[in-house]
């Protein structure tokens, strides 16, 4: 294959077998490496993993099939392996305070669909936010799994506000009594409110599913409400804000834990990735300290920080701003599509995702919207004084798309390089 123009092998001390054994893939890891020092990573879902999470995913903890859980394996050779998941279901039920814990799902969309095999039979109605309006594939949409075997009774937001319309959800609950309820989403910038949602439940006689994904690192860090008090089951990726690795997380009362254990292996699942589970371990350990806490204030400090810029600068943030971590941009006061914005911000130096806004008149492929986030920026230590820079670039870059302007978008991924070198990010290589 043609190696990108970027790609370089990497150093010698940082990855010497690799790059003795398959120089080829040794350049594009290199090449990533660059990619992700140099650019302003702004996707909400995306983060740097320490380097002590890094090297726990690449341990020989690999090497080791472990079907079962600690204690009833269906394999031998197991007594490192059942304290590594022990230690990681410890430290997930003390960072969130829950009373069960399961770390062996694969990643989120299997931890979801374990929820749906631990409570609901194909054909039953279950409810979530619709794709469209900010919510996830697996909370039911049409062309998941999810809607296609089980019925995905679907709410939204308030045209006027961008915000929920718990009213509204209640009367659709009642009406369809669904089995689950979903709360949570992939484009939700405001905070969840767990204990609305619960008392809707209680009356409809459903399960309450919190979906925590993207905001699981803000919660542990006490920046957002928990929905611990509330939800009957939760569900969550580790990576995003809580700055895991690529895994997933199913959290519950006690009283659940028989069915999510049993939904997850043998429902759905083989054996764990045992090397997953130790760095999730890593992750929960480092969510645990105070550094954490200030971490997770400050991503939701500069995300309103950065919103407060971009309307300054007249842009449309659907529900006006943000509570947490993410921003969602209408473009279309601008009159630029999401997805010309998002590939001229990437020739930026600036990674978003073009994303569809609520009502958006625009095809999924080519939307209205732009999602930003703060947590990649946040862990490289920019602050609240830096956002103005960065709802500079992200002006001038939708300017410079409408008009063409290429030289302005290679000025801007210059200022953007210059001011990533300063702040170089955790668990990349230094020059």
């Amino acid at each position: 294959m043609t190696l990108p123009s970027s790609a370089r092998p990497s150093s010698g001390p940082i990855h010497p077998a690799l790059t003795a054994t398959d120089p080829e893939l040794a350049a594009l890891v290199g090449a990533e490496e660059q990619l992700q020092a140099d650019t302003l990573r702004l996707i909400p879902s995306e983060n740097y993993v320490s380097v002590a999470v890094l090297e726990a995913s690449g341990t020989v903890l690999q090497n080791k099939y472990s079907e079962g859980y600690p204690g009833r394996r269906y394999y031998e050779g197991q007594q490192n392996i059942d304290l590594v998941e022990r230690l990681a279901i410890a430290r997930a039920k003390a960072v969130f305070g829950v009373e069960h814990a399961n770390v062996q799902p694969y990643s989120g969309s299997p931890a979801n669909l374990a929820v749906y095999l631990a409570f609901a039979e194909p054909g039953d109605a279950v409810m979530g936010m619709a794709l469209p309006m900010g919510g996830h594939l697996t909370h039911g949409w049409g062309v998941s799994a999810t809607g296609r075997w089980f019925r995905g009774v679907q709410y939204g937001v308030r045209q006027d506000t961008g915000l929920v319309d718990l009213d509204e959800v209640r009367d659709l609950a009642l009406k369809e009594r669904p089995k689950l309820i979903f709360c949570g989403g992939t484009a939700l910038p405001r905070t969840i409110d767990f204990a609305a949602f619960a008392e809707i439940a209680r009356e409809a006689g459903s399960v309450l599913v919190a979906d925590i994904a993207h905001i699981a690192g803000l919660i542990a860090g006490g920046a957002h409400p928990s929905p611990v008090p509330h939800a009957d089951v939760i569900s969550t990726t580790t990576h995003k804000t809580l700055r895991g690795p690529r895994g997933a997380m199913l959290m519950s009362r006690e009283e659940h834990a028989k069915a999510i254990d049993k939904a997850v292996f043998p429902g759905l699942q083989g054996g764990p990735h045992n090397q997953t589970t130790a760095a999730i371990a890593v992750a929960l350990h480092e969510a645990s300290q105070p550094s954490f806490r200030d971490y997770a204030h400050a991503v939701v400090a500069n995300a309103k920080a950065l919103a407060e810029a971009l309307l300054a600068r007249g842009f449309d943030l659907v529900s006006g701003g943000t509570d947490n971590h993410l921003i969602l941009m209408d473009l279309t006061p601008k009159d630029v599509p999401g997805k010309v914005a998002a590939k001229a911000l990437d020739r930026a130096g600036i990674v978003v995702n073009y994303n569809t806004v609520p009502f958006d008149p625009r095809k999924p492929f080519d939307p209205s919207g732009v999602r930003i986030g703060t947590p990649s920026l946040t862990s490289r230590g920019l602050g609240p004084e830096h956002m103005p820079t960065v709802a500079d670039w992200i002006d001038r870059s939708v300017t410079a798309a409408d008009a063409g302007d290429e030289d302005a978008l290679t000025k801007i991924r210059r200022e953007v390089a210059d001011l990533m070198a300063a702040y170089p990010a955790p668990g990349l290589p230094t020059a």
